[in-house]
């Protein structure tokens, strides 16, 4: 489904894709009730044939694998001797942070502010597309639809493509790793304990080129985030549940339901709950794009200079799409595994629950001044994180985003309450 929505040639609805949605989280769920033992045993067989290659056992990993283990949980590859790629990306918190800092600190003195909440690599990795920026392909169309917003690519702004072109990025951020080059990264793992098997997997004389070798570091932490099953698990109560071995109580199914119906959460519109045309299990991202307007958070230091602007797409990280101003204030959509597990949301971190998150959706428009700050003439300074200019980039159109301040919200306090239920059996066992 994943597949076959971004393959349309007109692209469709926000409000269209949720009916789909739906409609396939409906019938998905009553497929995952069999009514016999026989039932049972097909679809649990189907589901962990289609998992098959998420099931390796970390003592299955290959060599280089192996070895980009050892670089991952290496502190010694920080200009400060004391920052991995785990600091950030712990495995017992779903590969996200283990604190609930709105940003995380590095840099040579573990105390330089990064802009930006630290994503999860757990689900992230392996199935996510390349970026790309799709068009209306009919004559005809053009004249009547937008084109599509553009999709794919890691991280917050979706800059990179593959996995170790991503790696490169903490190892020499400023405010992460802080290494002055790839040189300087390639000297350590040369006097490291892991060196011989460094070079025994890219040949003796890989320090004589550090630009190959800091290549193959790379491509050993790709490996490793590939190969591992902890990056993937899929044990979560929803996959139990999509493998007919458990049940999701009342109030989750409830919630399940608001989530994906389009006139109610229209959660699934970009979090789309259906397993892709391989049979997949849902990642819960539909991978685009979107500006929804999240207040400004004061905790970060950026921010305290009231020019400074954040703009996801149009940078400051990327640059590449810096004249594109209608993608100013956009971020990806970030899948849902595991989001109960996190400490801080939205790309700036401004919140710190999940239900928090879910009341913002819902209440952003019908109340925006208990989310936003007030101007000095006491009206209400709505989508303060971005230029005014740039303001109207802010989706208002989709459910439940699309209310006025006298209508009545999407969802009522007890079904915020239900849609957090459901989120909470996305994460991992």
């Amino acid at each position: 489904m994943i597949n076959f929505l971004k393959a349309e040639t007109s692209p469709i609805s926000p409000w269209s894709r949720s009916a789909i949605v739906f409609a396939c989280v409906t019938l998905a769920l009553a497929a995952c009730q069999p009514s016999t033992d026989q039932e049972k045993s097909k679809l649990i067989n189907h589901r962990s044939v289609t998992a098959q290659d998420a099931q390796a056992s970390s003592s299955g990993l290959s060599e280089l694998a192996l070895l980009g283990k050892k670089l991952f949980f290496d502190p010694a590859l920080s200009g400060s001797g004391k920052m991995s790629c785990a600091t950030c990306h712990d495995p017992a918190n779903a590969y996200g942070p283990p604190n609930n800092l709105a940003v995380q600190l590095g840099g040579a003195d573990l105390k330089t502010q990064g802009l930006r909440a630290v994503p999860s690599l757990r689900y992230v990795l392996n199935r996510t597309p390349f970026w790309s920026k799709q068009f209306v392909s009919n004559p005809v169309e053009r004249l009547i639809e937008t084109d599509s917003p553009p999709v794919g690519g890691l991280t917050w702004d979706g800059r990179f493509n593959t996995l170790h072109e991503q790696a490169s990025a903490p190892l020499l951020a400023a405010n992460e790793m802080a290494n002055e080059s790839p040189n300087s990264v390639i000297s350590k793992v040369a006097k490291s304990a892991y060196a011989t098997d460094f070079a025994h997997a890219f040949g003796q004389n890989v320090w004589q080129d550090p630009a190959r070798a800091f290549n193959g570091l790379l491509l050993a932490i790709e490996r490793f985030e590939l190969e591992d099953a902890s990056f993937h698990p899929y044990t979560s109560k929803f996959d139990q549940t999509l493998k007919g071995q458990a049940t999701l109580s009342a109030s989750e199914l409830k919630g399940l339901q608001l989530f994906s119906a389009p006139d109610k959460g229209n959660c699934a519109s970009c979090h789309l709950a259906v397993s892709g045309a391989d049979h997949s299990a849902p990642l819960f991202t539909d991978f685009s794009f979107s500006a929804l307007g999240a207040p400004r958070n004061p905790q970060i230091i950026a921010n305290r200079n009231r020019q400074f602007y954040d703009l996801g797409l149009c940078g400051p990280s990327r640059i590449d799409q810096q004249k594109k101003h209608e993608y100013c204030g956009m971020f990806k959509t970030p899948g849902l595994r595991n989001v109960a597990n996190r400490r801080v949301f939205m790309h700036n971190g401004v919140f710190n629950d999940l239900e928090s998150v879910v009341r913002f959706y819902v209440e952003r428009d019908t109340k925006p001044e208990k989310w936003y700050p007030k101007n000095s003439d006491g009206s209400v300074n709505k989508f303060n994180d971005l230029p005014v200019n740039l303001r109207s980039n802010v989706d208002t159109l989709d459910v439940p985003l699309n209310r006025k301040k006298s209508d009545s919200p999407a969802l009522s306090d007890e079904e915020i309450k239900d849609v957090v239920a459901f989120l909470k059996t996305l994460s991992d066992q």
